[in-house]
């Protein structure tokens, strides 16, 4: 049977993330799409610890460290730099997490956007800072239990509503923007090839489920990453140049069914539940609308 996903390997085995690393799927996947030519640049997250320790190596591509606040400032410099020795032919791609991209990162990105730099941006979603220990993040949805947002008599969980940094990349006019999960890996490759055809900034949101700081088996990664579509807690679009395009998974469920495989939620109630769910109806319902309005 044809692979409908390239065989290339250009991420090896041996790195030191966590076993059921949605990152680290992540990370495989863009570089199958992009290929041999690609720069990466990592700043302060799982993935400046994943590669391993000097001499040791994970990736057959280049990557270099920057500072947490930077990517966008770094990939900048790099297709710059790339571009006067005659590279085009390079992908320029910062590799962030939702710390580095939605708080820290993010006055840095939205610069590098908005010079229009020939470069991918990719914020891998694991919706907390998980390397340090599992604090909230912007990108960390309302109800979920972190260690900076714990359920106690003091503290309930995060109130606050996921930021959704894809959406402020449509608003700033960012040519190429989409969401993609780990778990439909043909409908994450597909969307990296369709970037790497457009000149111009890039920004991809790919959801990385993490066993570790979402208190779920790491066998279920893939399965949850599923559920957080169906369920639409993560819903998958994509903009090419102002053009809005939603995907409707064919069989929805309900977010409980998302919420219960992971103990970060299980403090939860029905009617706590109920009122998730009507937040996720009303966000989805917003997003048809876009898709008929653009």
């Amino acid at each position: 049977m044809p692979l409908s996903i390239p065989a290339t390997e250009l991420m090896e085995p041996g790195h030191t993330a966590c076993h059921g690393c949605g990152a680290t799927l992540t990370m495989r996947y863009v570089l199958k799409a992009l290929g041999k030519n690609t720069v990466m640049s990592v700043p302060a997250s799982c993935w400046a610890v994943i590669p391993g320790e000097l001499p040791y190596r994970t990736l057959d591509v280049p990557m270099i460290y920057t500072p947490f606040a930077a990517t966008g400032a770094s990939i900048t410099g790099i297709r710059e730099s790339l571009d006067l020795q005659g590279k085009q032919d390079y992908n320029v791609v910062g590799f962030a997490g939702d710390g580095g991209t939605a708080d820290i990162g993010l006055q840095s990105l939205s610069g590098a956007m908005e010079r229009g730099h020939n470069v991918f941006y990719i914020m891998y979603d694991n919706e907390g800072y998980m390397n340090t220990g599992v604090q909230r993040s912007a990108s960390t949805p309302a109800g979920a239990y972190t260690t900076t947002t714990p359920v106690g008599p003091m503290r309930n969980y995060k109130k606050q509503p996921k930021k959704v940094v894809a959406d402020l990349m449509i608003a700033q006019g960012v040519p190429y923007v989409a969401t993609a999960t780990v778990a439909y890996p043909e409908d994450l490759i597909r969307k990296l090839k369709t970037a790497t055809e457009i000149v111009g900034p890039k920004f991809i949101q790919i959801l990385a489920p993490c066993p570790t700081g979402w208190y779920f088996p790491p066998e279920e990664t893939v399965e949850i990453s599923r559920l957080a579509v169906k369920s639409k807690m993560f819903p998958l679009f994509e903009s090419i140049k102002g053009k809005f395009k939603l995907f409707r998974p064919g069989s929805p469920v309900p977010v409980s069914e998302y919420l219960k495989k992971q103990d970060r939620f299980k403090h939860l109630n029905e009617a706590e539940i109920e009122t998730i769910q009507k937040s996720v109806d009303e966000r989805w319902n917003e997003l048809v609308s876009r898709e008929k309005t653009v």
